[in-house]
């Protein structure tokens, strides 16, 4: 029985021809700035999206919390939309490492500049000092949703009119450039820091990038030592990371039809309430009672995961093809008959 994946994009795994570009992969010592399949990497991440610098990391939370890291100092405070990864899902990392505190705005995600001025502290010692505004875009927990560019624009603006820096969690940014056909890097044009991951819808098996001015990734690299993320001959990884970004980014749109064919699906199977229609690789959805469907469908070869009490979320990438989510949706239908 062929197992079907959807827990989340992270699960793909290394293509034939990626392993190939893995093997041929130059390598010297990146702590020494020495490793020319990093350095190109850097080169093509910093390309796409706009930036003059960049910076290969392990992970997507190494590179949000270096930016959260470098953008601040301990005591201030952080404006982000509800739900955000960087508080959520990466450990306690903004309190523990960089001693930052969050205000949180919007909803699922989205909001606007009046939310961004109505959240800063007063300029008064009794408070916090506001100094960053972070957006993700797409946004994970509200199931791959894309923040609209013009109004994205109007949050950075309201941002720069009263001093504060600008932080993109762009782990998914190519899928809102494939679903928009809006360029990665206008998408970052207003952002002093862009994090994105190569391990996720790109299918690379490592790393993330974080990209800025020279001057602010210089500063990262600092703390990415300090935080333990300077790897040796890592060239294997970013190999794969530049594969991936070259070869990979177009196809977002074969899993952008796949979230679509499965939400139309499940509109069709009683018993089965589809939040909304999926922008990008994601598919929320609800069923009676998730804990006994996890297990059900489990038992029979599809593996979804859960992220509250009463929602699931399935994500489609590269190793799912469009016979898996008609496979996945008889599944279903038979785990809530």
């Amino acid at each position: 029985m062929r197992e079907i994946d959807l827990r989340s994009d992270t699960v793909t795994r290394p293509t034939a021809a990626m392993r190939e570009a893995i093997a041929r992969a130059e390598v010297g010592d990146d702590v020494y700035g020495e490793d020319p399949s990093v350095n190109r990497l850097q080169e093509l991440a910093a390309e796409r999206l706009g930036k003059p610098a960049a910076l290969f990391v392990p992970s997507g939370s190494m590179a949000n919390q270096l930016a959260l890291r470098a953008h601040t100092e301990h005591g201030d405070a952080v404006i982000a939309g509800t739900n955000a990864h960087l508080y959520l899902y990466e450990g306690g990392a903004a309190g523990a490492l960089s001693g930052v505190q969050f205000t949180f705005v919007g909803e699922e995600g989205l909001f606007d500049a009046d939310d961004v001025r109505g959240a800063i502290h007063p300029r008064d010692s009794h408070f916090a000092r506001t100094r960053l505004v972070c957006v993700e875009n797409t946004h994970n927990r509200s199931g791959g949703r894309v923040f609209p560019l013009e109004q994205l624009r109007a949050v950075a603006e309201a941002a720069r009119e009263e001093g504060l820096s600008l932080h993109l969690d762009g782990a998914r940014i190519f899928n809102a450039e494939v679903a928009t056909g809006v360029p990665a890097a206008v998408w970052a044009e207003p952002f002093d820091s862009v994090a994105f991951c190569l391990s996720k819808g790109l299918g690379a098996p490592v790393g993330s990038l974080i990209v800025g001015t020279r001057s602010f990734i210089e500063r990262v690299h600092r703390f990415r030592k300090m935080f333990g993320g300077g790897m040796r001959q890592a060239g294997i990884l970013a190999a794969a990371g530049s594969y991936a970004l070259e070869h990979h980014v177009k196809r977002l749109a074969e899993d952008h039809a796949n979230a679509r064919r499965l939400a139309e699906g499940l509109e069709r199977i009683p018993g089965v309430a589809l939040l909304r229609q999926p922008e990008t690789n994601m598919v929320l959805f609800q069923v009676p009672d998730v804990a006994a469907f996890v297990e059900r469908t489990r038992g029979s070869g599809l593996l979804i995961n859960p992220i509250d009490p009463v929602t699931l979320r399935a994500v489609l990438h590269l190793d799912v093809e469009a016979s898996d989510v008609q496979v996945a949706l008889e599944i279903i239908g038979k785990a809530v008959a």
